[in-house]
């Protein structure tokens, strides 16, 4: 778990998930796409774990946002899809908490699973491949930002 900063549950309001579908779906594609070639680039996925990832499409659907994330990984690179596949390799559905809660490791995706917040389908041999490259990664530690908690008792001028 990170530093003393707990992510909490929660559930955006339904307004988010009933917009969300009727909005442009491709910016999320591009932007998770770019966030996975800077990790792969900077080393926080190796290289060769990437290998078995070659020619597969994905499926990223942010429940209570109702968005979703489509992408490949194709010649080395993670590419935007513009349009979801009908049968993707692998699909991940969850609402935002439980995806920010993996990310700062405050779950794993095993107890999501368990719990029925975090729902997988497709290539299971592929989804255990990506749930290990996932926990291998060595995240960077952020520093404690203090200096908000400071400024938040001073008075102003």
């Amino acid at each position: 778990m990170s530093q003393g900063f707990s992510i909490p549950r929660f559930k955006l309001p339904r307004l988010f998930s009933a917009i969300g579908p009727h909005l442009p779906q491709w910016p999320h594609s591009l932007a998770l796409a770019t966030a996975l070639n800077a990790a792969a680039k900077t080393g926080l996925l190796p290289a060769d774990s990437l290998l078995p990832l070659e020619g597969r499409s994905f499926v990223v659907e942010v429940i209570d946002a109702g968005g979703q994330a489509s992408f490949c990984y194709r010649d080395g690179l993670f590419r935007p899809l513009l349009s979801a596949p009908t049968a993707p390799d692998l699909s991940f559905r969850a609402n935002l908490s439980a995806f920010l809660q993996l990310l700062a490791r405050q779950e794993d995706p095993d107890t999501l699973f368990f719990k029925r917040e975090l729902s997988v389908s497709g290539d299971t041999e592929l989804g255990l491949v990506v749930k290990n490259m996932l926990d291998a990664i060595e995240w960077p530690q952020w520093p404690v930002l203090s200096s908000v908690t400071r400024f938040r008792h001073q008075p102003f001028d």
